[in-house]
């Protein structure tokens, strides 16, 4: 054995949705924010994510997290999300798993029947709720950075698709998101193909004709991420939506093309950046609960605890609360003679 690399994680999911968590075997980052961490590993470790998330040690609906020291004195950790294609800025089914692989293993002290975390993630501090139960974690809620929406009923023109109406919102990511009944799509499960083909064009339409960027952090832009919402088909839920994550270029050419992967959970940001937009059309008050449901019939629930400004943008103070669950810890090697050091994608189930 040619050993190079040896990277220890901790496998676990959040209503559905992989999150590995990296716990040894990183090197060391730069950056005097964990954004900055972020932009380093992004510029010089950039094979770490893709030899974690591709095949033959990933797949294409995986997300992957590493554990970082906090650059804010007020954190007691930080993490940087890496998904198939791009670092998201925050992601709430990925902060629920690294909560509970913090908790769980250890890695930081629980306290029954809660604990209190500030965690760094690369969008800004995010304070934690975690209740706890016999050395477990059974439930994460969070106050999230702030939602805001920038482009409300504009429309759209999707190759292959026509002209659709969509809402462009920040929730810890940038959301394009329509109506699933604009494309004939159910967002379930069993429908992933067709929402993942659908929502692939939508993101890419929505980059070019409505690029956006924080302003707060020029350097964040999209949007990068799509959700298709409908209504609820359980009375427990305020709504339902699926996302996809994506893993590869969408080609104009090949409109139809399947270039990414149904996020298996509710999505903790997606679900942020909807009650955003709620909230800016007058239909969901601060204070009141908003149950999402994924494409899996998992759940997440939302608040909005008050409202400030980002910029010129009126936004919210969401909170969010989900389950995570820990499924296996694993040690991940690279040989030398290993003729995929950065992994690799196969067109049957990558595009």
């Amino acid at each position: 054995m040619h050993t190079t690399r040896m990277i220890t994680a901790v496998e676990a999911h959040a209503e559905g949705e992989g999150g590995r968590v990296i716990t040894g075997g990183m090197p060391l980052l730069r950056g005097a924010s964990v954004f900055e961490k972020m932009q380093d590993m992004q510029m010089r470790h950039d094979d770490i994510r893709t030899l974690m998330l591709r095949e033959p040690r990933g797949n294409p609906a995986l997300c992957c997290n590493v554990l970082v020291p906090p650059s804010d004195p007020l954190a007691d950790a930080g993490f940087i999300i890496m998904e198939q294609t791009e670092y998201p800025p925050m992601s709430g089914s990925n902060l629920i798993c690294v909560t509970t692989v913090l908790l769980e293993t250890g890695i930081l002290p629980m306290t029954e029947p809660e604990t209190t975390l500030t965690l760094e993630a690369p969008a800004g501090l995010v304070t934690v709720k975690a209740t706890c139960e016999n050395g477990k974690v059974t439930r994460v809620a969070f106050r999230n950075v702030p939602a805001f929406a920038l482009h409300i009923g504009v429309p759209l023109e999707v190759p292959g698709y026509g002209r659709i109406t969509v809402d462009i919102a920040w929730g810890g990511m940038f959301f394009v998101t329509a109506e699933a009944a604009a494309f004939g799509i159910d967002p379930v499960a069993r429908n992933g193909n067709d929402i993942v083909r659908a929502s692939e064009a939508m993101r890419a339409a929505a980059a070019a004709q409505y690029p956006v960027s924080h302003p707060e952090n020029p350097a964040i832009t999209g949007p990068t991420i799509a959700q298709l919402t409908a209504p609820p088909t359980d009375p427990e839920t305020h709504g339902r939506g699926a996302i996809t994550v994506s893993s590869g270029t969408y080609d104009p050419a090949r409109p139809h093309a399947l270039t990414g992967a149904l996020d298996r959970s509710p999505c903790g940001t997606a679900t942020c950046a909807k009650m955003a937009v709620l909230h800016a059309r007058g239909l969901l008050d601060i204070g009141a609960d908003y149950v999402n449901a994924g494409p899996l019939g998992t759940t997440f629930t939302g608040r909005i605890e008050s409202t400030t400004k980002v910029g010129p943008y009126d936004a919210i103070i969401p909170s969010l609360t989900g389950r995570g669950w820990i499924t296996g810890i694993s040690q991940h090697m690279l040989d030398a003679t290993d003729p995929f050091p950065a992994g690799f994608t196969v067109g049957d189930i990558w595009g």
